[in-house]
């Protein structure tokens, strides 16, 4: 690749493909995030989370207990809360759950919910009704700051992978990458784009390029 030579000069408009390094993948599907007040609301006063099992990222579990997501067209049943709590309620959905309960899918980064479509949470003890917060998580790419200086690459930064193989391979752009020392390297996709490549949890990155800025193709 040619954008080495251009590295750091202006915006960067050409790809450098990443010093090889094992990148697995997470598929994310459906979940909810509850905040204390609402987790209350849906579970009853007094109530904590049951942490299920670890998910790959340090600290975050998926509980036991799951809820009803609900739209103007439909609901989606046993959607799975992940734990901890936190500071404010988001639903995470795949495109196809978004036109299957008749919402918009709001491509957004985790916890930017300002503007996005609501619904109505329905839990064993009430239901809570989101005026904002259900979003379709942008692709990302998790790493420790090790990991970055490995790969080159700088929180906030966007990459390019290939992912699945075969005649199903594909490449995803506009992945952009999470720079924390409470992060494991993964790259996160939702089920409709795991489907679409042919790959699941546990599959590695084919190849991953670096961009600097998301942009149209040149």
């Amino acid at each position: 690749m040619a954008g080495e030579a251009n590295r750091g000069a202006g915006r960067r408009t050409d790809w450098t493909l990443l010093r090889a390094a094992p990148v697995p993948i997470g598929v994310s599907a459906r979940h909810v995030h509850l905040s204390a007040e609402h987790l209350i609301a849906l579970f009853g006063p007094g109530y904590g989370l049951a942490p299920r099992n670890p998910l790959s990222q340090p600290g975050q579990f998926a509980a036991e207990e799951t809820l009803v997501v609900a739209g103007p067209r439909g609901a989606l049943e046993h959607v799975r809360v992940l734990g901890p709590v936190r500071g404010k309620s988001q639903v995470e959905l795949a495109t196809t759950d978004c036109f299957a309960i008749g919402i918009p899918a709001v491509v957004r980064d985790s916890g930017d919910t300002a503007g996005s479509p609501g619904v109505v949470l329905v839990g064993p003890a009430g239901s809570v009704a989101l005026t904002e917060g259900a979003i379709v998580a942008t692709r990302h790419l998790h790493m420790t700051a090790l990991d970055a200086r490995h790969l080159g690459i700088a929180n906030g930064d966007f990459a390019a992978v290939i992912v699945g193989d075969g005649r199903r391979a594909a490449m995803f752009d506009s992945v952009v990458c999470r720079v924390s020392d409470s992060y494991r390297l993964e790259l996160h996709l939702d089920t409709d784009e795991a489907n679409a490549a042919g790959c699941r949890s546990g599959d590695m990155v084919v190849r991953p390029y670096l961009r600097r800025h998301a942009s149209q193709w040149i």
